[in-house]
C-alpha cells in the first residue's frame, strides 16, 4: 500500500472515528442547568397546550317553552353555535356570541413549537454534543431561537388571557340574560382554562430563565470571561 492510499485510510477512519463521537449519547446534560430547563419545557409546553384543547363547558339556556344545551370547546368559536328551537307554533334560533379562535390558536401553536423545538434540541443535546460545544453558531442560533419562543409565550399568553376573559363575559348568565331575558342560563366552571393561561406564564418564566444559561454556552460570555481574567505576570 503506497503512501497515498495509506493517508487516505488514515483520513477515512479519522471521519468515521469523527462521526461516533459526534453520535455519542451524552445524557449527563441532563445534570446541567440546560439540560433541565428542556425536561421542564416539555412537560409544561404539553400541559399548557393539552389543558386547552382538552378543554369542555356547557352553556344551557332555558325556559318554560324550550331548552338549548351548547358545548363549548377548542377552538372557541361561539358564534357557530346555533340551536333551532320550537316556541309555540314558530321555531327561533338560539345563538352564542363570540369567536375567540385566534388567541387560542395562537397560543396552542405556540405550545406545539415550544414542544417540537424542545425535542430537536434535546435530540442535539444528546447526540450531537460536541459538535455543539465545537460550533460557534450552534450555541448561539439556540439562545436565539429560545428568545424567539420565549417572545411567543408572552403574547400567546397575554393573547389567550384576554380572549378567555371574552368567553366568561359573553358566556356569563348575565350578560346571555340580556339576550334572552325570559330564559334561565347556566354556565359551566371555567377553572381548567384560567390554569393554561396560568401555565403560559409559567413557560415564558421558564424560557426567559433558560436564557442565561445558554448565555454561558456562547463565545459572548466566554470572550467576556477571558476578557475579565486578570492577567497574571511572572
Amino acid at each position: 500500500m503506497d503512501s497515498t492510499q495509506l493517508s487516505g485510510q488514515v483520513q477515512y477512519e479519522n471521519d468515521i472515528q469523527a462521526i461516533r463521537t459526534s453520535l455519542a449519547f451524552n445524557l449527563s446534560v441532563f445534570k446541567e442547568p440546560r439540560g433541565v430547563m428542556r425536561i421542564f419545557h416539555f412537560i409544561f409546553s404539553i400541559c399548557a397546550f393539552a389543558t386547552t384543547t382538552g378543554f369542555t363547558n356547557f352553556v344551557i339556556i332555558e325556559s318554560t317553552e324550550y331548552r338549548a344545551e351548547f358545548e363549548i370547546e377548542y377552538p372557541y368559536r361561539l358564534n357557530h353555535l346555533v340551536k333551532e328551537v320550537n316556541v309555540g307554533n314558530n321555531t327561533e334560533k338560539i345563538q352564542l356570541y363570540g369567536n375567540f379562535s385566534s388567541d387560542a390558536e395562537f397560543f396552542v401553536a405556540t405550545g406545539v413549537i415550544a414542544m417540537l423545538y424542545t425535542i430537536a434540541v434535546i435530540v442535539l443535546y444528546v447526540l450531537f454534543d460536541a459538535m455543539y460545544q465545537s460550533k460557534e453558531i450552534i450555541p448561539i442560533t439556540d439562545f436565539a431561537l429560545t428568545t424567539i419562543v420565549a417572545v411567543l409565550w408572552l403574547s400567546g399568553s397575554a393573547a389567550w388571557a384576554n380572549g378567555l376573559t371574552g368567553l366568561k363575559t359573553v358566556t356569563d348568565p348575565e350578560t346571555l340574560g340580556e339576550h334572552y331575558p325570559k330564559a334561565a342560563v347556566h354556565t359551566g366552571s371555567y377553572s381548567k382554562l384560567s390554569i393554561s393561561v396560568l401555565l403560559g406564564f409559567l413557560n415564558f418564566f421558564l424560557w426567559t430563565s433558560d436564557l442565561w444559561f445558554l448565555y454561558k454556552e456562547t463565545t459572548w460570555f466566554k470572550l467576556r470571561q477571558s476578557v475579565n481574567e486578570p492577567v497574571t505576570t511572572a
